[in-house]
């Protein structure tokens, strides 16, 4: 598969209102109501990067995948069966809150849901931040990456590589604490096609909501800073402290969302010539800081 970026999230949401004040509050973006009681999260001119859903729990819900057109789209589509995947069409309703001319969707052996579109709908309205970030890193990088579960980690990273096509960025052999008895959980860091370092990671252990982190990229470090000020006035829960990341210099914070998973909001991310680049193993999470304990008291 030809995937070109991490186009959108969808989550699910007891309570729409505590998304909405939390993009318009915390992250920066534009709140805008969408069709069949939904709610979406403006980033950029796309019309939406986020979609909220309404459901009887909190969670995340799918990770939309762009593919260049329909010749891709269709030729994904076709690979998926000839794997023996179940791939389920979009219907209209779906099709038309994700602002898209196709979609399909299927699991992958964790049962992380995954969603191919092509023909994305927009109607290029400027982005206004109602708390002034200028702007978001996105365009050919697509609206960031995503952390995901996968505690059957073989099979789900054989799935990635063989049928949708991910390749390995870099790796992360980690614990939790500094007991030589707990067991290591790897971490593969997976890009597509486009020059993010990673849009795509797969975690050893299963996670409740469904999701272990998404991330959302600024300009420039005052931006970062001011959203952890925002973080603080509003009482959301910090999930790790600001830091740098070994692999794709990111320097950023963890939070909690009202999803349950945690953002990750930071800048200075690494764009890779995926021609040159050789993967690596980071021994160690951070160059410095990212004090993840805190998330845990």
């Amino acid at each position: 598969m030809d995937i070109r970026a991490l186009g959108y999230v969808v989550v699910r949401s007891k309570d729409l209102g505590q998304w909405r004040d939390y993009g318009t509050k915390v992250l920066g973006t534009m709140a805008v109501d969408a069709p069949h009681g939904c709610l979406y999260l403006k980033m950029d001119e796309r019309d939406y990067r986020y979609l909220i859903v309404p459901d009887e729990q909190d969670g995340y819900l799918a990770s939309g995948w762009e593919m260049a057109d329909q010749l891709a789209f269709d030729a994904a589509v076709a690979t998926a069966q000839e794997a023996g995947v179940e791939v389920v069409r979009g219907t209209p309703e779906e099709l038309e809150l994700r602002r898209v001319h196709g979609m399909a969707w299927f699991l992958d052996p964790a049962g992380n849901r995954h969603e191919l579109v092509w023909g994305i709908r927009s109607e290029f309205r400027p982005f206004i931040s109602p708390v002034g970030v200028p702007r978001f890193i996105t365009g050919d990088q697509g609206m960031g990456h995503t952390v995901l579960p996968a505690p059957n980690f073989d099979e789900t990273w054989t799935f990635l590589r063989d049928v949708m096509g991910f390749r390995q960025s870099d790796v992360l052999h980690h614990r939790f604490t500094d007991d030589p008895a707990e067991p290591v959980k790897r971490i593969y860091f997976l890009h597509c096609n486009n020059p993010r370092e990673h849009s795509l990671a797969i975690f050893e252990m299963p996670v409740s909501s469904g999701c272990v982190h998404v991330m959302m990229e600024v300009e420039n470090m005052d931006q970062v800073g001011m959203a952890m000020d925002r973080m603080q006035v509003n009482g959301v829960k910090l999930s790790a402290t600001l830091g740098k990341h070994c692999n794709d210099d990111m320097i950023s914070f963890y939070m909690k969302t009202p999803g349950g998973f945690d953002m990750e909001y930071g800048y200075g991310g690494l764009r890779c010539d995926w021609d040159q680049h050789v993967v690596f193993e980071s021994t160690r999470v951070s160059l410095w800081g990212h004090d993840f304990s805190v998330g845990f008291k």
